[in-house]
């Protein structure tokens, strides 16, 4: 089976699968609807982290920690628009350029994260590699 996945940061992968984060901000638009696979990159964003309080220690990095859904994508022209809804994108001071939020529900963390290796974009990932069984079901933590 093929999903799609989107590689996200650190801490902000996290915050996605725990349900906290329910926009994810992009430069580019996408016309994608549906679940999909959230990598947390190898990089971590030092900045956000301590930004946020967030324990780098206690973050998995180069793998798929989890699964959301994009349910709808909304263009921020304005500072004002992406400033007013900081509390559910988690972006630092940035906010000059124009952007597109990408609106996630349905999060769910995997009991054991998939090493793997991201990519930019969303990229495709063939679960059969991975021998899906119990183990790799999403958990509602």
């Amino acid at each position: 089976m093929i999903k799609k996945c989107l590689s996200l940061k650190q801490p902000y992968a996290e915050l996605i699968v725990s349900g906290k984060k329910t926009i994810e901000l992009r430069t580019w638009n996408t016309k994608f609807r549906g679940k999909f696979l959230v990598h947390a990159s190898k990089k971590i964003n030092e900045e956000a982290c301590n930004r946020l309080k967030i324990d780098q220690a206690k973050l998995v990095t180069g793998a798929i920690i989890g699964n959301a859904n994009i349910y709808d994508v909304i263009f921020y022209g304005s500072k004002n628009s992406l400033v007013k809804d900081k509390d559910k994108h988690f972006a630092g001071s940035n906010y000059d350029k124009p952007r597109y939020g990408f609106l996630v529900n349905q999060a769910k963390r995997f009991d054991i994260a998939i090493p793997i290796s991201g990519k930019l974009g969303f990229f495709n990932v063939e679960l059969n590699d991975f021998r899906l069984d119990r183990k790799y079901q999403s958990t509602s933590r």
